[in-house]
């Protein structure tokens, strides 16, 4: 007798309940595949008795159907919240696409919310985009106009970039940053934090309903006792005065890698509110089947876990759908990379020191650069050698000022990177954490203190290794250590997500480091995020970095192996391209015509100029200002002077017209 899994057969739909002449029966359905027609011509009669059919859908479409008692709907939903893949196609972006479990974790959702659920848990491990398929269901769903998303602080900024980034329509976006009254920012999405929602519960019921209200990393409201989740998810009281409403929405979609952080009762707030007939229906009846509750002589200890099987069932059978990155890893890259901004509130003026220090930083730069192009036309042979030493003097000159600033921006991060550390490992530690600073190390590690190990440059070398071993045997969830003492040589396996604290000037020194996880003997891919403050150096630096870009281009043929060419002016001259011996090999074929015309176009383009920070082709960027305008100021120019001038010159061809261009010995490209 023929033997098929009709359940791994296709990524089917989850069961619907459908009334039919024969009373009710639950509904899946899928779109064939090659596999499912070779099971069908192998073994259609026993297919046919367990209830599966085909047949041609409005469309014309070919559809697989699966008829089930209503007695295997719970069986069936759990089946479902283990799919890795759909045939369903989630609007999106162009040029971006959803993964295939992704997908299935729409539709799951949807599936339920259409069958009546008041909520749904997306539980996949860390790492598997739970926000893109939050983002996926609301794109799906035109009638969802009004969104409430509540998160962690350190997440409030990552889910604006990520809303920007996925979503299929205009919605506004709102955050907000404080406690006050005036803090509360209302738009089509609200993004709020879980500290402050009580103080705007207020503002929030003015706003609503909602048509989805989103609860990342919604562990947080484990303590029912707890303001923040009685402001969420409401608060019985038999005095009435005393009674909280739960905030009002048709759906409510949570987010978390660990529903059950360490014990089943933590769990119970958020059953209580999606599942009040059922697992939510009573505490003390909840406790006794799966926290194993006992008196003991004081009262009543719920503390424990039993029947966890049967829970985790009931849960995907219920509500919740949960995928590990083992059983998808097929879908995943070997490392996936973040960039988490957070808000930069009491980093304000660190971060803006920073920037004034960057700013200051490149007028000079800007200056010595220009005077290392223009010095490829003098005739002194030592001018140009000069100008190069007084490049590199200059740049390691602001590298020690920078870094001084950074180390400023660092210190003023740290409570930030501790709250996203103690989230991340709630939420399925073991983790990594790189730093550059001791200072920076010490005082995350005084958070942790009896989680974590460090190693740094000052670790003598035989506590190095038990440093690593003792992370690895799993005796601490938390590796704190110095990109550069920490980042080689060592195997830290244990964990599949790096996190740096700081950014390093040379990005392949934060690689390296993040290779201590990606080394043979990881099974999982491995997630690297980057913790940035809104507006900082170290922003922008990462999300170059993630997009596989350089922060710059590099200005001299041998730049410094300091990392210090990160402070090079991210625009380029350019003159950049012209070595000092095509200058001297040009200016030999010059016509005095051609260094005339050359002249005038810098004349002509000095006068328009604005200083333009972009590359537009419709005045100089501000690098090209300084030797634009130096030239132009020369009573008259010499040939090599003129060979400058003149890739200026076609350069901005367009704001000179082609006869004065190609009159200098320029080419006109249209």
């Amino acid at each position: 007798m023929t033997t098929i899994n009709i359940e791994q057969l296709l990524p089917w739909s989850p069961p619907k309940r459908v009334d039919t002449r024969l009373g009710p029966r639950n509904l899946r359905t899928a779109r064939p595949t090659e596999q499912f027609w070779d099971a069908w011509r192998a073994g259609k009669s026993v297919l046919k008795e367990a209830g599966v059919s085909c047949g041609k859908d409005r469309d014309g479409q070919w559809e697989a159907t699966w008829w089930l008692p209503v007695g295997n709907v719970e069986q069936a939903t759990a089946q479902a919240s283990r799919a890795t893949d759909s045939a369903v196609e989630i609007p999106k972006p162009d040029g971006l696409e959803y993964l295939g479990y992704q997908k299935a974790g729409v539709m799951y959702a949807i599936d339920l919310f259409r069958e009546g659920n008041r909520a749904v848990l997306i539980a996949d491990s860390m790492g598997l985009g739970k926000t893109i398929s939050a983002i996926g269901i609301i794109n799906y769903c035109p009638d969802i106009r009004k969104v409430l998303v509540i998160c962690p602080a350190s997440l409030r900024i990552n889910w604006q970039r990520e809303l920007t980034k996925w979503l299929v329509r205009p919605m506004t976006i709102g955050i907000t940053n404080g406690g006050g009254k005036e803090d509360w920012q209302p738009a089509d999405i609200s993004i709020i934090n879980y500290d402050v929602v009580q103080k705007h519960r207020p503002a929030i019921d003015r706003h609503g309903p909602y048509d989805l209200v989103i609860l990342d990393e919604s562990h947080k409201l484990k303590n029912h006792e707890a303001k923040r989740t009685q402001a969420v998810f409401g608060k019985w009281s038999k005095d009435t005065a005393k009674r909280v409403p739960p905030i009002n929405t048709k759906r409510l979609l949570a987010l978390t890698g660990t529903p059950i952080l360490n014990r089943p009762i933590e769990l119970y707030t958020f059953l209580a509110y999606a599942d009040p007939q059922g697992l939510g229906r009573s505490r003390m009846g909840f406790a006794k089947k799966y926290c194993a509750a006992k008196h003991n002589g004081y009262g009543w200890d719920f503390n424990g876990s039993s029947n966890l099987p049967a829970l985790q069932q009931s849960l995907r059978g219920r509500f919740m759908i949960r995928r590990l990155k083992s059983e998808v890893l097929a879908e995943l890259p070997p490392k996936q990379y973040q960039v988490i901004e957070l808000p930069a509130n009491g980093a304000v003026k660190a971060v803006a020191n920073e920037l004034a220090a960057m700013q200051a930083h490149e007028e000079r730069i800007l200056a010595l650069q220009a005077a290392v192009e223009l010095a490829k036309a003098s005739d002194n042979p030592g001018e140009y050698e000069q100008a190069v030493r007084a490049l590199r003097r200059g740049i390691l000159a602001s590298f020690t000022e920078m870094s001084a600033v950074r180390h400023e921006t660092a210190l003023a991060k740290i409570p930030y990177v501790v709250e996203h550390l103690d989230t991340a490992l709630e939420s399925g530690g073991p983790v990594l954490c790189f730093a550059h600073h001791h200072d920076v190390i010490d005082s995350i590690a005084r958070s942790f203190e009896g989680r974590c190990v460090t190693l740094t440059g000052d670790t003598p070398m035989a506590a190095r290794q038990q440093a690593v071993d003792d992370f690895q045997a799993g005796k601490f969830d938390l590796f704190i250590g110095n990109i550069q003492a920490a980042g080689v040589g060592i195997t830290l396996t244990k964990s599949s997500h790096v996190v740096f604290a700081e950014m390093d000037w040379v990005p392949g020194n934060m690689e390296q480091a993040a290779d201590r996880a990606h080394r043979i003997g990881q099974t999982e891919c491995v997630l690297v995020q980057y913790l940035v403050l809104e507006g900082s150096l170290d922003a922008t630096m990462a999300r170059s970095l993630v997009e596989k870009q350089r922060v710059i281009r590099q200005a001299l043929d041998a730049p410094p192996e300091t990392g210090t060419d990160v402070l090079l002016s991210r625009e380029q001259p350019t003159t950049v391209d012209i070595p000092l011996a095509e200058v001297v090999a040009q200016a030999n074929t010059m016509t005095d015509e051609q260094v005339l015309a050359a002249h005038l176009c810098m004349r002509i383009l000095a006068g328009q100029c604005d200083g333009a920070l972009t590359l537009d082709d419709r005045g100089f960027n501000k690098i090209d200002t300084y030797i634009g305008k130096s030239l132009a100021s020369q009573p008259s120019l010499t040939k090599r002077q003129a060979v400058l001038a003149r890739r200026l010159a076609t350069k901005y061809r367009r704001q000179l017209g082609q006869e004065l261009v190609e009159a200098a010995g320029g080419v006109w490209k249209d």
